[in-house]
């Protein structure tokens, strides 16, 4: 299926249990996701007075971030743009080609990149867009270049998912030539992620066996953890 149908079809369910259940979902990530975005800028002493972000899907992390700046977003979905603009929290949300970001240079303060450059087939040219309309880039992916995640279920769901690159963590650094990286984190994500598709025990020991493996260090290399990094041009 081409790119933009399949997010046009994604975010187009009929079936009003399933459409709640996935709003849940990504109510879920939202929140995650928007506190790596508050750590990275408390590290690095970023105060951003404007934010946008490309690829923001139906606006559940425009929502959180409507807490930290003025917030836009850029979708290539019509059907999730305006799932995000009913939501009432940015001043602009528009479709866009996924190519070109129909913004000034210069024109943010903080570019955000959330979970959009595994879908992406070319994530580089994207990612000098972001770099263009703000001087501070925010980028996170899952790293799936691991043992956990290279088991034939797991790539199915994935591609199932839109995934086209299973990134680890040099591969983004190396996506990022040319910025300075101000800061990093990883995460094995919280219970409440575990709980929502394994159910409370086995989200719960899922949790707890990755929070261990964080904490000494080697859960990168054997399962999928989600990777922000913050950096900025010149």
């Amino acid at each position: 299926m081409e790119t933009r149908a399949f997010y046009e079809a994604g975010y187009a369910l009929e079936d009003p249990e399933q459409a709640e259940r996935m709003g849940r979902w990504r109510a879920i990530g939202a929140r995650s996701k928007a506190a790596h975005v508050r750590t990275l800028l408390q590290r690095a002493g970023l105060r951003p007075a404007t934010i946008v972000e490309i690829g923001c899907g139906d606006g559940s992390l425009l929502a959180e971030l409507a807490a930290l700046a003025t917030v836009d977003g850029f979708e290539l979905s019509a059907n999730a743009a305006e799932q995000a603009r009913r939501r009432g929290v940015a001043r602009r949300v528009e479709a866009f080609d996924g190519r070109r970001v129909p913004a000034q240079d210069d024109a943010y303060d903080l570019a955000v990149l959330s979970h959009v450059l595994e879908h992406v087939p070319e994530p580089r040219p994207l990612l000098e867009e972001a770099a263009r309309v703000a001087p501070h880039v925010i980028v996170e992916v899952p790293l799936e270049d691991n043992p956990s995640a290279r088991r034939p279920a797991k790539r199915v769901l994935s591609r199932e998912a839109g995934h086209l690159h299973a990134f680890d963590r040099p591969a983004v650094r190396r996506l990022l030539d040319g910025l300075t990286v101000r800061g990093e984190l990883t995460d094995p994500l919280p219970y409440e992620h575990h709980a929502f598709f394994g159910g409370p025990l086995r989200g719960g020991i899922k949790w707890a066996v990755r929070g261990a493996a964080h904490r000494v260090g080697v859960a990168e290399r054997l399962f999928t953890v989600h990777y922000a990094v913050l950096a900025t041009r010149g």
